[in-house]
């Protein structure tokens, strides 16, 4: 955790930076975010289409978790409804074998989601990276063919930078999210980019 705070921090820095730098020259600096690639509807088209393909392909995994969520709950109340109904009565009207049948199943049911999650996440990630990562790639060899074209020094994502806290304000002009994807989408499928 240290390693990567100590990575987090460097990025921050370099940026800052690099803002400062670009600032001093008066090179133009651009910010998108890239989180409105993914848009459907005005979004990057072949990004947006691999992101839904990749959501669909994981929609049973996430049915089946939700089941089992369901299911986790149900038995969840059930047993705090017995262990309530025996702390009322002294008497309990219910089997100690039972109630730990039951038991066992909700530990059972926790191990199956813990499992079920763990394997799709690893699925998740490995289908993530062979088919959005050379969608990223191309993207990024986009950015740099259009910085190059607009006479961009730096262009930044300026969601990330303020989630980190670093950005505080920018003028409208400077976000060129829309500007890009207009690019971007209007290059041919082909389109090899330099970089």
């Amino acid at each position: 955790m240290k390693k990567f705070n100590l990575i987090a921090v460097s990025l921050i820095f370099a940026a800052m930076l690099a803002v400062s730098a670009a600032a001093q020259t008066g090179d133009k600096i651009g910010l998108v975010d890239w989180g409105q690639f993914g848009d459907p509807t005005k979004g990057i088209k072949k990004y947006s289409v691999a992101l839904t393909a990749l959501d669909k392909e994981f929609e049973i995994i996430n049915n089946e978790l939700r089941t089992m969520g369901t299911k986790y709950q149900t038995l969840q109340k059930e047993i705090a409804g017995i262990q309530e109904a025996c702390q009322k009565d002294p008497k309990c009207p219910f089997d100690a074998r039972t109630v730990q049948a039951k038991v066992d199943e909700l530990g059972q049911i926790e191990r199956d989601i813990k499992k079920k999650q763990e394997d799709g996440a690893a699925k998740y990630k490995s289908s993530y990276s062979m088919k959005i990562g050379p969608i990223q790639n191309d993207i990024l060899k986009a950015m740099n063919e259009y910085a190059e074209q607009k006479g961009y020094s730096v262009i930044f994502d300026g969601a990330k930078l303020e989630e980190a806290g670093i950005l505080l304000g920018f003028a409208k002009k400077t976000n060129v999210t829309d500007d890009f994807i207009t690019f971007y989408n209007a290059r041919p499928a082909t389109a090899t980019t330099t970089k």
